[in-house]
């Protein structure tokens, strides 16, 4: 009924881009304070301009912790810069201080534009829930359980492995698959008996390199093909597609 393999017993949700609009919300951050440090240093050295596009999103910040995100990008640029520390002000020239210029502008945009929960996903974990699944969230944002109570769904999870959660019990993010593992263990469950619900490419890499019984990749944005090929062992677009009438 749920189009996942007979043994599993649990389902292990990524947040954002899955379960709520989120993902669309980080990419905005992401590309305001990429931009701002971009045209800074573009202004400083007289070199060209080249944005932050959302297939920069995809390929390198996507799914992933905030500074690994950081790293990940510049990289892709060329850039190298300091690392600093957790604390350094929003926008200082350290790979700290653009995770946390990203952190400042999700926070507004969140509070400014507020977050609901995609209508097919919250039918869908309601649904396996009723058939005596557990479920859990896996997100490597610290903000998850700010958006889960926004969107008004935290109710249905029976535990929440997230930013926070990552830092204090010291696991790899995404594309580790630590995270996934973390909340399986919690569920009381082995990765064979759990499924993953991913959108980011570095998640479903998470989801198959924890050898789970299977990977739904949740494609919002048209890259079915590159879900597969990371990983997914099916692709819908919205999850209630895989509730199927008795």
């Amino acid at each position: 009924m749920y189009g996942l393999p007979s043994n599993v017993r649990a389902c292990l949700f990524d947040l954002d881009g899955v379960l709520t609009p989120t993902a669309e919300v980080h990419g905005k951050a992401w590309k305001m304070a990429f931009d701002a440090y971009l045209e800074a240093r573009a202004r400083r050295t007289s070199t060209p301009l080249t944005p932050f596009t959302a297939g920069d999103y995809e390929r390198y910040v996507d799914g992933k912790p905030r500074a690994d995100g950081v790293r990940a990008f510049l990289t892709s640029r060329g850039i190298s810069l300091p690392e600093g520390q957790p604390d350094d002000l929003p926008g200082s020239e350290t790979v700290h201080g653009l995770a946390n210029a990203k952190n400042d502008a999700f926070e507004r945009l969140l509070r400014d534009e507020g977050v609901a929960p995609y209508e097919g996903s919250k039918r869908y974990v309601r649904a396996v829930r009723s058939g005596g699944m557990r479920t859990a969230v896996v997100s490597s944002s610290r903000h998850c359980r700010q958006v889960l109570d926004a969107a008004q769904i935290a109710d249905l999870f029976d535990a929440i492995v997230d930013g926070v959660a990552r830092r204090s019990m010291t696991l790899a993010g995404k594309p580790a698959p630590d995270t996934y593992l973390a909340a399986a263990r919690e569920l009381g469950f082995a990765p064979g008996q759990a499924a993953v619900f991913e959108d980011a490419l570095a998640g479903v890499e998470a989801g198959r390199a924890g050898a789970f019984a299977c990977v739904v990749g949740v494609d919002r944005i048209g890259h079915s093909a590159e879900l597969l090929r990371h990983g997914a062992d099916v692709v819908v677009k919205d999850l209630a597609e895989l509730l199927v009438q008795p």
